[in-house]
């Protein structure tokens, strides 16, 4: 299997309702969609195209978000939206604030993200990418006869390992994982816990043509062999009672 990735860029700031898809169709970067096509496209401009950008201005910090705020040498309004956007803390050390969003993400600062967006604002993860992937998958099928899937990704840090990754936060169209239990190996052996997070895999390696600063927000994994599925985000987040480290 050859697996090509194709960035695509767009030339614009992306600003409240603006229309995603018919940018991706217009963009001049890019070749026509075609049948079993992923596109992974980033959460900052699903946030932004949303409204979901914070002008810090609106915000008052609480007692405990100014506190939190000193001792860390954050801003305190900052920490404030990363409580409000927290379902709970689950550490806190040298100045980093790992939580668990309501959507179940484990991230740092909630996913709240000050890059990419004018000063004194900042974007915050979409309510429901699942469900913002699935509206762009149904639009692009529509003006494009195509079957494809949509993704929606995140930079997220990894314990026990330094740097970031891309990671699914919203699935529309493509399994999440690609379960290998009760398969056999090439020994014959049975498997029994192999799961590979594909939509993860494929997030990361749409990221080598992506970047933060090339205006690429978009990418298409091409010629990955996608089945008709209703994967969902949710299939890849670890249940608490099975996870070793909270």
């Amino acid at each position: 299997m050859t697996i090509e990735i194709i960035p695509v860029q767009i030339d614009k700031d992306i600003q409240e309702h603006d229309d995603i898809v018919d940018l991706i169709l217009s963009a001049h970067s890019k070749p026509e969609i075609q049948d079993g096509d992923i596109l992974i496209i980033t959460q900052k401009i699903i946030s932004k195209q949303e409204g979901s950008i914070v002008n810090l201005s609106h915000i008052t910090p609480s007692i405990l978000a100014a506190g939190i705020a000193s001792e860390y040498k954050k801003d305190p309004r900052i920490v404030q939206l990363i409580l409000d956007q927290s379902k709970r803390i689950i550490r806190m050390n040298d100045g980093i604030i790992i939580v668990e969003t309501p959507q179940g993400l484990v991230c740092a600062n909630a996913g709240i993200d000050e890059s990419n967006v004018k000063d004194g604002h900042v974007t915050i993860l979409p309510k429901n990418a699942d469900e913002s992937a699935k509206k762009l998958h149904q639009e692009i099928q529509k003006k494009t006869g195509k079957n494809i899937a949509v993704v929606i990704s995140d930079t997220f840090g990894r314990p026990f390992r330094e740097g970031q990754t891309n990671c699914a936060i919203g699935i529309s169209g493509i399994s999440s994982i690609t379960d290998y239990v009760g398969t056999k190996d090439t020994f014959g052996k049975i498997l029994h816990v192999t799961a590979i997070a594909i939509a993860d895999e494929i997030c990361s390696a749409a990221e080598l043509v992506m970047g933060k600063s090339l205006q690429t927000p978009i990418a298409i994994v091409r010629n990955y062999k996608i089945f008709n599925s209703k994967g969902s985000v949710n299939d890849l987040i670890r249940k608490r009672s099975n996870d070793l480290f909270r």
